[in-house]
């Protein structure tokens, strides 16, 4: 246990709380939406992306200028650690208009290192790009720029935003990615370098009679591979509708469909989270496997409009479809 503190101290955290107590993972949903868990500190977000790092501790990355982190011993009190690049990041400024904003970070950890993908773009816009970090320790100024990984123009029908990182069960890498316009895509990575690999890509998702699709995040879960994505307007504040939805298929390239066997390709999706009480807008969601469960995070509007961090345990149904509890 001694070691175990000595290295928290190590990397500036108070101490190593006990792991969460593994849970049986309910099949009944509730009969309502639960309001989210527990949070304390410091829990201003805006497109939460979490990951667990090896010592047993929690790093968030959210959008924010320069890409702001935070971090967590419990899951429950989170406090801010500074930005990604404390220096800049000038290579993105020409999509995102001269702002140090950078949107929607993408964070995990493989092959000892964190890979960090994200977004540079202004509001509305298709002149995106989807840029590459990566770090051995996650800590603010450590990260690496690895360059570009897509990007759009005016031109293009699709929006390199809102990127996500899954690699399949043959250990292939993916990138999942889009926002409004023809909806979610797919491009294959190199494991190598992180980077691009060929020039295909896949059409995941689309909304019929509204553009309103965003924030893709991919998730194994037994034998299917569930998309979870964001419906309706988000950054509205209390104002806002997005909601959580989700499909599945048994490849990562799909087809996904939603409970109904309607295919995310024509609108299909089922709804897990929605606004409820005090709780506006839920949305742009990440699935994170830890010991207790499988953990939603997401953000979500308080009355006020402050957005902030929501976070919810995940059950499955007797048919498989996830729900929050």
């Amino acid at each position: 246990m001694w070691k175990r503190a000595l290295v928290a101290l190590l990397l500036g955290a108070a101490a190593v709380r006990p792991e969460p107590v593994p849970l049986a993972t309910p099949t009944t949903p509730p009969a309502a939406y639960p309001n989210p868990g527990r949070v304390t500190g410091d829990i201003g977000v805006h497109d939460p992306s979490v990951v667990k790092r090896p010592d047993g501790s929690y790093l968030l990355v959210h959008t924010g200028d320069n890409i702001t982190i935070k971090t967590s011993t419990d899951r429950t009190a989170w406090h801010n650690a500074g930005v990604v690049f404390p220096g800049g990041a000038p290579w993105t400024t020409s999509y995102t208009g001269g702002s140090a904003s950078l949107w929607a970070p993408d964070i995990s950890y493989r092959n000892g290192r964190y890979y960090l993908y994200y977004s540079a773009s202004t509001f509305g816009s298709r002149n995106s790009a989807i840029f590459l970090a990566t770090s051995t320790t996650g800590a603010s100024g450590s990260w690496a720029n690895q360059g570009m990984i897509i990007s759009t123009t005016s031109s293009s029908n699709y929006n390199a935003i809102d990127p996500n990182l899954v690699v399949d069960a043959q250990g292939r890498w993916w990138l999942s990615f889009g926002s409004f316009w023809t909806g979610i895509k797919l491009i294959q990575l190199d494991p190598a370098t992180g980077k691009r690999l060929g020039t295909s890509i896949t059409g995941l998702a689309q909304r019929t009679g509204t553009t309103a699709i965003e924030a893709p995040f991919i998730f194994r879960h037994g034998s299917y591979y569930y998309l979870w994505v964001s419906f309706d307007a988000c950054c509205q504040g209390a104002s806002s509708t997005y909601r959580i939805m989700v499909g599945r298929s048994t490849g990562v390239t799909g087809p996904y469909v939603d409970r109904n066997g309607v295919a995310m390709t024509s609108g299909g999706g089922t709804q897990v989270l929605a606004g409820h009480g005090s709780v506006h807008g839920p949305g742009h969601q990440a699935v994170v496997p830890d010991s207790d469960a499988e953990v939603l995070y997401y953000h979500y509007y308080a009355d006020n409009g402050a957005p902030l961090l929501g976070i919810n345990l995940l059950g499955y149904d007797s048919a498989g479809w996830p729900f929050v509890y």
